[in-house]
C-alpha cells in the first residue's frame, strides 16, 4: 500500500554551508544523522545567517534526514520562530490533534503535554493523517533536570533493517490507526477537530478519508487507514512512515494498559493502532519493530538555546520520560498529504 505523493520530486543538489561563519561535524561517529552546525565565532545571527543559506540548510537535510543547530543566540520564542520562517516559511497550524499540545504562540506549540514519567515511541508526526508536516522543528528553552531527550532515527535504515515478511505486509495492508475521542480517559472529539459542531466534524472525516461512527452523543470513534511506508517525495528513497507502535495499546506501561483494557474493551480504548484490513498485530511483530527502533534510535541530551530541524518522512522521532521543569517547543511547516 505505497500511494503517491502530491509533492513532485526535486533534484537534490550538492552544496555546502558557509564554513566561515558555522562550521559542521556529525553529532556521532558513524551515523549519519544528525548533522550538527555551530557558529564559528560569536554574535552570528542564526535567522540571518539561515536566511542566507535557505537552499544549502535543505539540501543538507534532505541528505542527513536531520540537523542540529548548537550554540547559536536563540533567546525565545519569537527566535525560533522566525529562524522557522526563514528555512521553511509560514509554520502550520496543529489539527487533527492524536497528542495533547498547547499553543504557546504563532503556530508554536508545547512538543507535548503527555506524562512526564511516561515514554513516547519513535514515530513519524502526523503518519496517522490525510495531511502531515514535511518539517518539524525542535527547540530547547528549559531542558529537563533528568532525562526528557528527544531520541531520533533514520526511517530509511529503519525501512532497510525491517523484517521483509513484516515490511511487505504492511506494505501491502497498510496501517489502521483507531481513535475512541469523549472517554473518561484521552483527549475529547471538540479538542481534536477545534469544534463543537457535530455536522463539521463529520465533513471533515469524510474530506479527510476517515470513517466515523457515533457511539453516543460524546463517544465518537474514528478509523484512519494509511500507508505504512512510503517513497520520500524528494529523494525517492523507500521509508518507513508510520506510527504504528506509538498508536498501539501495548506502547503504554502494563499497569497503565491493564486498568484501561479493565474499564475499556480493546476496540474502545483511546488510542491503537492494526493492520489496514482491521485486523491484530501480531506481539512478535511489534516487538521486531521495537528491536529496530532500538538499534537504530539515537539519544543525545538537549542544551538550552538548540533547535532540531528534522525531514518528518526520513527521520522519526520519540521522547524519553523526563524528572524536573522541562520546556521543549516545536513547530511545523510545509504541508504534504496521500492524493485521494
Amino acid at each position: 500500500m505505497v500511494k503517491s505523493l502530491k509533492m513532485d520530486r526535486i533534484r537534490r543538489k550538492s552544496v555546502q554551508v558557509n564554513q566561515e561563519l558555522t562550521k559542521t561535524r556529525l553529532l556521532e561517529e558513524g551515523k549519519n544523522l544528525p548533522l550538527v552546525i555551530e557558529p564559528n565565532m560569536d554574535g552570528v545571527n542564526i535567522c540571518e545567517w539561515a536566511k542566507g543559506n535557505r537552499e544549502e540548510l535543505n539540501a543538507l537535510l534532505s541528505k542527513h534526514g536531520g540537523i542540529l543547530f548548537r550554540g547559536f543566540k536563540v533567546e525565545d520564542t519569537k527566535d525560533f520562530h522566525s529562524f522557522i520562517r526563514q528555512v521553511s516559511g509560514e509554520l502550520l497550524e496543529y489539527k487533527d490533534h492524536a497528542t495533547p499540545r498547547s499553543a504557546v504562540q504563532n503556530q508554536i506549540y508545547t512538543s507535548t503535554d503527555f506524562a512526564a514519567d511516561q515514554w513516547i515511541e519513535l514515530h513519524n508526526e502526523m503518519a496517522y493523517g490525510q495531511e502531515w508536516p514535511m518539517k518539524i522543528f525542535f527547540y530547547c528553552d528549559i531542558p529537563a533536570f533528568s532525562g526528557g531527550e528527544t531520541p531520533i532515527a533514520d526511517s530509511r535504515r529503519i525501512y532497510e533493517r525491517m523484517d521483509p515478511t513484516i515490511r511487505e505486509k504492511f506494505t501491502e495492508k497498510g496501517v489502521m490507526y483507531v481513535r475512541n475521542l469523549g472517554l473518561s480517559l484521552g483527549m475529547k472529539w471538540q479538542d481534536v477537530f477545534q469544534t463543537n459542531d457535530k455536522g463539521l466534524v463529520e465533513e471533515i472525516c469524510q474530506k479527510n478519508g476517515m470513517n466515523y461512527i457515533w457511539k453516543s452523543d460524546e463517544h465518537l470513534r474514528i478509523e484512519q487507514v494509511r500507508p505504512a511506508v512510503s517513497l520520500h517525495p524528494i529523494t525517492g528513497e523507500n521509508i518507513w512512515f508510520n506510527q504504528i507502535t506509538a498508536f498501539h495499546i501495548t506502547t503504554l506501561a502494563r499497569e497503565i494498559r491493564e486498568e484501561i483494557l479493565h474499564q475499556y474493551d480493546e476496540q474502545d480504548v483511546p488510542k491503537n493502532s492494526y493492520y489496514g484490513d482491521g485486523t491484530s498485530i501480531e506481539p512478535e511483530v511489534l516487538d521486531q519493530i521495537r528491536k529496530v527502533y532500538e538499534e537504530e534510535m539515537l539519544t543525545f541530551p538537549w542544551e538550552k538555546g538548540d533547535i532540531l530541524m528534522l525531514d518528518n518522512m526520513m527521520t522519526a522521532h520519540a521522547r524519553t520520560p523526563y524528572e524536573g521543569e522541562r520546556k521543549i517547543l516545536v513547530g511545523m511547516t510545509e504541508s504534504n498529504s496521500w492524493k485521494i
